[in-house]
């Protein structure tokens, strides 16, 4: 594993690029690598990690409500919980529900469909119509679920 801590200027550059906090150039800012992931500490707490060359907020803080996202919600039948869980993207079949106004590459929340517990964050491969519309395949990309690597890295 890899730690390494940004200086003043990289902290700067790395502003404009975090959803939904505030980080300030006198702040510890440091980069964690493994074999699988690349996260980000602030103050020496994990809150994002890098999925497909950008920042999202980790999932253990979304749902405690530690950082609110105003990310759209899919809802994804019993059967597809395990799967979900185990880093599998979300394909159409297993969906129930999608909230209007999701656009290709949005981070999206995956939640089951007797709970409404947060199961996953995801990036949207399709619009809210386009999944509605699609019959089979992949819609969602699994990015983080709850159990994974990186979920039991921010325990």
């Amino acid at each position: 594993m890899g730690r390494r801590t940004l200086s003043k200027r990289e902290i700067k550059d790395l502003i404009p690029t975090l959803p939904f906090v505030s980080v300030f150039p006198k702040q510890k800012v440091e980069i964690v690598t493994d074999d699988k992931s690349t996260v980000l500490e602030i103050d020496d707490k994990a809150l994002f990690f890098q999925f497909e060359g950008r920042w999202l907020p980790l999932l253990r803080l979304i749902i405690s409500g530690e950082i609110q996202v105003p990310y759209k919600k899919v809802t994804v039948d019993m059967g597809a919980i395990k799967f979900v869980a185990n880093g599998a993207d979300i394909m159409r079949p297993g969906i129930t529900q999608i909230e209007d106004g999701i656009s290709p590459g949005d981070p999206v929340l995956i939640v089951d469909e007797t709970h409404g517990k947060t199961l996953a964050l995801g990036v949207a491969m399709l619009s809210s119509e386009e999944m509605r519309s699609a019959s089979g395949g992949k819609v969602i990309k699994n990015a983080h679920a709850a159990g994974d690597a990186l979920w039991e890295l921010t325990k």
